[in-house]
C-alpha cells in the first residue's frame, strides 16, 4: 500500500463522524475490524444495514445515519456503496467522501451502466449469476477467489453461502446526484480486484478528481487490510478537519 497518513484524533481537537456504507452481497459486519480502529482513534463511527433493494431505500438509510451523527460526515462507500455515498453526499452534513474499490457514477448514470465498460487484459468482472427474481448473486462457486482471495477459506463460504442479493433496482437507478463534484474525495483502488476491474477504478477516481491510493487487495479490503483501511480512512477524515492533526 502507498503511504497513507495515519490520522488520530488527539483531545481536543475538532470532531467529525465517519459513516460506513457497504457494498452488494454483503452487510455491514464486514466492517467490524476497521470499525474498532477508527473507535480507537477517537471517531464515532456508524455502520450503514441496508437491504441493497433499492437505490432510493438505501440512500434514505444513510440519510437517518448522517442525521444521527454528532458531527460533521465523512461518507465511506465500498463497491456499490459508492453510489450511494455519491448520492447520499449531497446532504450539507457530509463534507467529504471516501471510496474504497467503489463504483463511483455521475449524475444520470447507474452502476449496471458504468459496469459495462470493457475491462483490460488480465483483469475480470464480477461472475453474477442470471438474474432471479429482480435480484442478482454472485455465483458461489467461485464467490470466494472473486470477492476475498485473501480473505480466510472458512469466512469466504460462509460469504458465499450468506449473499444479500443485490436488487436489479438498485443496479440500474440512474444518480440525481454526484457530490464529488463540489466535495472533497479520496479513493482507494485495490489493485487485486476481480470484482470490480482495477482499471475501472481508477478511472472512475480520476474523473471524480480524487486522491488517489492503492493496495495489493481482494475487493474486501476492509477485511483482509483492515488496518492499512482504517489508516486511509482516518487520514481521509483528519485532512477533512481545518487544523486537525497538526
Amino acid at each position: 500500500m502507498n503511504n497513507p497518513l495515519s490520522g488520530t484524533l488527539a483531545a481536543g481537537e475538532p470532531a467529525l463522524s465517519i459513516v460506513l456504507v457497504h457494498g452488494a452481497f454483503v452487510d455491514g459486519s464486514g466492517w467490524q475490524q476497521v470499525h474498532s480502529e477508527l473507535v480507537d482513534r477517537g471517531f464515532e463511527v456508524l455502520v450503514a444495514q441496508h437491504s441493497t433493494t433499492s437505490l432510493e431505500s438505501d440512500v434514505a438509510a444513510i440519510e437517518r445515519l448522517i442525521a444521527s451523527a454528532r458531527h460533521s460526515v465523512l461518507l465511506v462507500g465500498h463497491s456499490y456503496g459508492g453510489a450511494v455515498i455519491t448520492e447520499a453526499g449531497a446532504n450539507p452534513k457530509v463534507k467529504s467522501l471516501a471510496y474504497i474499490a467503489a463504483f463511483v457514477p455521475d449524475v444520470g448514470e447507474s452502476v449496471a451502466a458504468l459496469n459495462e465498460a470493457p475491462e483490460e487484459h488480465g483483469e475480470t468482472k464480477a461472475p453474477l449469476l442470471p438474474p432471479r427474481d429482480g435480484y442478482l448473486v454472485v455465483d458461489p462457486v467461485r464467490f470466494p477467489v472473486a470477492f476475498a482471495a485473501d480473505v480466510d477459506p472458512a469466512t469466504t463460504r460462509f460469504m458465499a453461502a450468506a449473499q444479500l442479493p443485490w436488487g436489479l433496482a438498485a443496479v440500474t437507478a440512474p444518480l440525481t446526484h454526484a457530490a464529488w463534484k463540489t466535495k472533497p474525495s479520496l479513493y482507494l483502488v485495490a489493485s487485486a480486484d476481480k470484482m470490480v476491474p482495477p482499471s475501472a477504478q481508477r478511472r472512475m477516481a480520476k474523473r471524480a478528481g480524487a486522491e488517489v491510493t492503492e493496495i495489493d487487495s481482494s475487493h474486501a479490503a476492509m477485511m483482509s487490510h483492515p488496518r492499512d483501511v482504517a489508516a486511509f480512512i482516518a487520514a481521509a477524515a483528519v485532512s477533512t478537519i481545518p487544523g486537525a492533526g497538526q
